[in-house]
C-alpha cells in the first residue's frame, strides 16, 4: 500500500516502525479463529432477529449503549460506574464540580456512538474511512475537555507521544501521510467485495480490528487516539449490519480484559507486525461478549413467555383468589425450590395478599397450582414448574431449569 517513489521511502517511520506495513496475512490464523468469527457471525443474525417488545428493546440498547460508552472512557482512566453511564444516556447524570469532566466523557462517546449511527442507519453511510472522519471523531472525543497545550482536537499532532510511557507513536511528520494510507488500504476493494453475507461479515470484523489496532500504532493524535480508534471499530461493524448492541461489546471486551488488551497491542508491534494472537484474542472476546448478550435476551424472552403460559393455564376468573395464585408462581425463582412458608414474604404485593391469613390459604394456593400443572412440590418447598417451557429439550433437572 505504501508507494515506493524515493521521497516515501525516506519517510521515518520506516525505520522506527517498520511493523506499519499495512498488510495482512491470515495464513498464521488457527481453525479456532475462523469457527469463533462463525460463531460470532451466528449469534449477531440471532440477536438481529429476536423479536423483543419497542420498550424491551430501547431499554437494551440504553443499556449496552451505556455498557460501551462506559467501558471505552475506562479504560483512559475514568472512575465512573456503569449506573453513573446509564444516567448519562437518559440524560440524568448529575456530577460535583470537581467530576464533570469526566461526564463530558461519556457523553462526547455517546454523541459521537448517536452521530454513526444516524450516518448509517438514516443516511445509509457505508462508513468509508477517511483522514476526515478521524479528525471529526477524534473532534467529538474531545469536545469540552481540558488538555494539554500541545494537543488540537481533531488535528494531527506536531510532537513525539509517548504510549504510557513505553510505546512511542509512529514520527509525528509521517502521520498525516499513514493516516491517508490507513484510510486507502482499508476502503480497497478487498475489504468490500465480500460477494456474500458470511464474507461480508469476516471482512468487517477484520477491518475493524485492524482499524483499531493501526489507530493505535500510529496514534496521530495528542490524546485521545484509543477512543477515537474504538470509534471507529463502532462504525466499521455498525454500518456491517451488526446490531448497535453488539457492536459496543470489543470495548466492553477490551475493558473487562485491559492488561490483556494491552499485553496483545504490545506483542503485535513488538512481534514486528504480527497480529494473529490481537485477532484471536478480540474475535474470542467478542464471542464471549455476544453469548452473554445473548443470555440476557433469552432470560427476558423465557420469562414474558412463562408469564403468559401462567396466565393462560391458571384460573381464568379475576377473583383476589385467582390474582394472587398468579402472583405467587410468577414470583417463584428461576431456577430453585423455596420453602413454602416464605411465600407470603416474595414480594410487596404476596405480604399485601397474605396480610390477616392464616397458612391454610397458602396451603390451599399450592394446591390449586399444582392440579394446574404450575408448580412442583418436594416436601416442604416448591418451584416453578417452567421446564414445560423447554418444547424441544429433553426433561433436564430442575437445577438446571432457566
Amino acid at each position: 500500500m505504501i508507494a515506493d517513489n524515493a521521497a516515501d521511502s525516506r519517510r521515518p517511520f520506516l525505520a522506527s516502525h517498520p511493523w506499519i506495513t499495512f498488510k495482512l496475512d491470515v495464513s498464521k490464523m488457527g481453525w479456532r479463529f475462523w469457527e469463533q468469527l462463525g460463531e460470532a457471525r451466528s449469534k449477531c443474525r440471532h440477536l438481529a432477529n429476536t423479536p423483543l417488545p419497542p420498550l424491551v428493546g430501547q431499554a437494551l440498547s440504553a443499556l449496552y449503549l451505556a455498557k460501551g460508552a462506559r467501558a471505552t472512557t475506562a479504560i483512559e482512566g475514568n472512575t465512573l460506574s456503569e449506573l453513573q453511564a446509564l444516567e448519562a444516556v437518559r440524560g440524568q447524570l448529575k456530577l460535583p464540580l470537581g467530576q464533570e469532566y469526566l461526564g463530558r466523557e461519556i457523553e462526547n462517546i455517546l454523541a459521537a456512538c448517536g452521530a454513526i449511527e444516524r450516518s448509517v442507519y438514516v443516511e445509509g453511510d457505508r462508513f468509508l474511512i477517511t483522514p476526515e472522519l478521524l479528525k471529526d471523531l477524534n473532534r467529538q472525543v474531545l469536545h469540552g475537555l481540558d488538555v494539554d497545550d500541545y494537543v488540537v482536537p481533531g488535528e494531527f499532532r506536531r510532537r513525539p507521544v509517548a504510549v504510557g510511557g513505553v510505546y512511542l507513536g509512529a514520527p509525528h511528520d509521517d502521520c498525516e501521510f499513514l493516516v491517508a494510507q490507513l484510510s486507502a488500504w482499508l476502503n480497497e476493494p478487498d475489504f468490500w467485495d465480500a460477494g456474500d453475507a458470511v464474507n461480508g461479515f469476516v471482512r468487517a470484523v477484520l477491518r475493524a480490528a485492524l482499524a483499531h489496532v493501526y489507530i493505535a500504532w500510529i496514534h496521530p493524535f495528542g490524546d485521545g487516539n484509543g477512543r477515537t480508534a474504538r470509534l471507529i471499530e463502532f462504525g466499521i461493524l455498525t454500518a456491517a449490519g451488526i446490531p448497535s448492541v453488539s457492536a459496543h461489546l470489543l470495548s466492553n471486551h477490551y475493558n473487562a480484559t485491559r492488561s490483556a488488551y494491552y499485553r496483545q497491542l504490545d506483542y503485535a508491534s513488538k512481534s514486528g507486525g504480527r497480529l494473529d494472537r490481537f485477532l484471536a484474542y478480540a474475535v474470542e472476546g467478542f464471542v464471549g461478549e455476544l453469548q452473554q448478550q445473548l443470555e440476557q435476551v433469552h432470560t427476558w424472552n423465557f420469562q414474558a413467555a412463562w408469564t403468559n403460559y401462567v396466565h393462560e393455564t391458571s384460573d381464568p376468573a379475576t377473583t383476589v383468589t385467582a390474582r394472587r395464585q398468579r402472583r405467587v408462581v410468577l414470583a417463584l425463582p428461576a431456577a430453585e425450590s423455596v420453602p413454602i412458608s416464605s411465600i407470603p414474604t416474595l414480594t410487596t404485593e404476596l405480604a399485601r395478599d397474605y396480610a390477616g391469613k392464616g397458612r391454610k390459604t397458602v396451603s390451599r394456593d399450592i394446591n390449586a397450582l399444582l392440579q394446574r400443572g404450575l408448580i412442583v412440590r418436594s416436601g416442604s418447598e416448591v418451584r416453578a414448574r417452567r421446564e414445560v417451557m423447554l418444547g424441544f429439550l429433553p426433561n433436564l433437572p430442575h437445577e438446571t431449569v432457566i
